[in-house]
């Protein structure tokens, strides 16, 4: 990254501003704008997020705030109620408070005098998700927003469930807020009240965990902010981006196929990253970007930042099978709208452990075996092949890396060969040209299945010559959910059902001489958790199918090849690391007791931020167990480490939660402790158990 120091505003910075709440609370917020803004106003553009400004994401906010203020923007960094500097108990994630305390900051930041009115909203994950969200709320002050790494639909395309089947990062992310909801505000700010405000935040908080298990179904929790319900509530313009690697790689294409206002996509190879900060690279000028989005529609400048195709994303080349890349081959291409005249669907039917040839065309455009999930009818005339079975056992997914990957520690799905040997497995013929598929691959399964409740999880592999395979893309589908997420019912026993499987999308290219794999399992931990008991997958063959969304490899890019500058941002604020960092992630199996473990380690070490002499640690462990083939026997485990040290101030906080599970419930055992110095000060532990929601 090339740091800027010389640009077209000087600016200011004001580290500690108070935004008053109509409920008396007071945010906290950190301000950079151009020193001429006293007399001349411009647009303010606000990050919300609830991960401290002053310490956590300092050295990230000094790289692009500063920027961004520097090209005539005051650049608004505020802390979530309840977290940082700001008053409050941080509850839960995408509140209704959340969203008004949101209006009520646009709304104060428009009638400052340093402010023209006009404001935008920007952020990555959360902030993303909170700018959306607010967006369609449609606040009068708003022009645009800038959002990386969301979801329009908290349910079915978040860190919580996937095709209703409950994912490990719901307690993985519920781990997180745990410890980042329960840290206390830095008395250089706040003062003396920093220890009554910590002990708020202990006192009134609960394992978010609880919460998303109790809501195992599609309901009305999840259905409030999830922009997908009235994509018409959107009314200003949209940059959305996200990255092939990320779990967030599907929302991009959903709101440039459904918003009704101007927008533009761009999706990378990165994972949960700014594009600018993207790893696997390459990085792009992401802030250059971001900033003719904002003079054109904060500004009003005509700058062509509309002209060009509506979709830019990078076309990946085959890679061997590794956990962490530090660049992925591709381009980039270009698509004029999405859904994309360029990309056709080909169906490919299924055999015993082969993929055929692309079906002809079918009434409607899809073959028998493609259409909605629910029962088979009676089939008559003729002797039907057998179907092929596979039931998995608990070892299937030990590879299959982070739902969504931060590249740190190296959390991308490894070689699926070992994966492959508890699955169904179907393969094409080597290719004989090159193919490249750009979208969401689907999968339509005629099956039966052996239990009430069961899952399938489908993925998508690039075969090599050697054999090595690299997943491409995975989806995961709970059969108790064929009739929707929201009204799930038990499966038959042996009775056909047609299942679709919705896999992740991605741009994606397979050379000639490699093969196209399919591999079908009935468990996928610790991804997903597993059903009660471990089921018979039967799948007819020949009634199922696989569809690529293919890009003909003569279709124009309609992309320059270098169509952004190298990254671009301010120097960030200097720190000091005094202890070092540790990044794991191990798989280990023991055979005598036949216990498998995956256990996920990173630890920041303990870091100064030199400008304010603060010390912050931060460490995360996840631990993922089973024994042999026991599906009642898997437990998760989330345990953070936080720390803040000035002199003789030393605070900690520690946060454990463990999840598991027999037949009928779920029983999640948590722990929060806070120290001054080595005194332990507060704590505080949950017993509690859900009832499994056919799940």
């Amino acid at each position: 990254m090339r740091f800027v120091t010389q640009l077209p505003y000087a600016t200011k910075e004001e580290e500690h501003v108070a935004i008053p709440m109509s409920d008396g609370v007071e945010l906290s917020a950190r301000i950079w704008r151009p020193t001429s803004s006293d007399s001349e106003p411009v647009p303010a553009v606000l990050e919300y997020i609830p991960y401290r400004k002053r310490d956590l994401s300092a050295v990230r906010d000094s790289i692009h705030h500063p920027y961004i203020a520097g090209h005539g923007y005051a650049c608004v960094r505020v802390d979530i109620r309840g977290t940082g500097e700001s008053e409050g108990v941080l509850r839960d994630e995408y509140l209704e408070q959340e969203q008004q305390d949101a209006e009520e900051v646009l709304a104060w930041l428009a009638e400052q005098p340093w402010c023209d009115g006009g404001t935008g909203m920007m952020g990555i994950s959360w902030g993303a998700f909170a700018a959306l969200q607010v967006a369609a709320r449609q606040p009068p002050s708003l022009r645009g927003i800038v959002i990386a790494s969301f979801t329009d639909d908290r349910h079915a395309d978040d860190m919580h469930y996937m095709g209703g089947a409950l994912l490990s990062d719901n307690l993985a992310e519920a781990g997180t807020m745990f410890a980042y909801g329960t840290c206390p505000p830095d008395p250089a700010i706040v003062g003396d009240r920093w220890r009554a405000m910590w002990h708020e935040r202990m006192e009134h908080t609960r394992p978010w965990v609880l919460e998303w298990l109790r809501h195992q179904r599609r309901d009305d929790y999840w259905r409030h902010a999830s922009v997908c319900e009235d994509y018409g509530a959107v009314r200003c313009p949209v940059l959305a981006s996200s990255g092939w690697a990320d779990g967030y790689s599907n929302a991009v294409t959903r709101l440039l196929g459904n918003l009704d206002v101007p927008r533009k996509g761009l999706i990378g190879p990165w994972s949960h990253k700014f594009p600018h900060l993207g790893e696997p690279g390459p990085a792009i000028g992401y802030l250059q970007e971001v900033v003719r989005w904002w003079d054109h529609w904060l500004k009003g400048v005509d700058n062509g930042v509309m002209d060009g195709p509506m979709l830019r994303t990078w076309m990946q080349e085959s890679v061997p099978p590794s956990t962490s890349y530090e660049e992925r081959p591709g381009r980039w291409v270009g698509e004029p709208t999405w859904p994309s005249p360029h990309i056709r669907e080909v169906t490919h039917p299924l055999a015993p452990h082969r993929i055929g040839r692309p079906l002809e065309s079918h009434e409607n455009g899809e073959s028998r075996a493609t259409g909605e999930s629910g029962a088979v009818g009676e089939r008559g005339g003729g002797v039907e092949p057998a179907p092929v079975t596979v039931q998995s056992p608990l070892s299937v997914g030990q590879f299959a890396g982070k739902w969504a990957s931060y590249n740190a520690p190296p959390d991308l799905p490894y070689d699926q060969r070992e994966e492959d040997g508890g699955s169904l497995v179907f393969d094409s013929d080597p290719l004989t040209e090159r193919l490249e598929i750009l979208g969401s691959p689907t999968v339509g399964l005629d099956l039966t299945i052996s239990e009430p409740v069961g899952m399938v999880a489908a993925r998508l592999s690039d075969v090599s010559p050697d054999g090595s395979a690299t997943r491409v893309s995975y989806g995961i589908l709970n059969l108790t959910r064929l009739g929707g997420t929201d009204t799930p019912e038990p499966v038959e026993p042996g009775r056909r059902y047609r299942a679709k499987v919705q896999l992740n999308g991605v741009g994606q290219a397979f050379p000639p001489g490699h093969r196209i794999r399919l591999s079908l399992s009935t468990s996928y931990w610790p991804m997903a958790w597993p059903p009660p008991k471990p089921a018979l997958l039967s799948v007819y063959a020949h009634a199922s199918t696989l569809s690529l969304p293919v890009r003909p490899t003569d279709e124009p890019d309609e992309m320059p090849v270098s169509p952004f500058g190298e990254p671009e941002g301010a120097p960030p604020i200097t720190s000091t690391q005094l202890s070092p960092r540790e990044e794991r992630w191990e798989v280990k199996r023991d055979l005598v007791g036949y216990n498998a473990e995956l256990e996920i380690v990173k630890d920041r070490g303990l870091v100064r931020i030199d400008d304010i002499g603060l010390d912050v640690g931060l460490r995360a462990e996840e631990r993922y167990r089973s024994v042999a083939e026991d599906f009642t026997s898997v437990s998760g485990e989330s345990a953070w480490t936080m720390r803040f040290r000035r002199d003789e101030w030393d605070i900690r906080v520690e946060t454990r939660t463990r999840l598991t599970s027999d037949a009928g419930e779920f029983f999640v055992d948590a722990t929060l402790d806070g120290y001054e110095g080595d005194k332990r000060v507060f704590s505080r532990t949950w017993n509690e158990q859900v009832p499994r929601d056919l799940l």
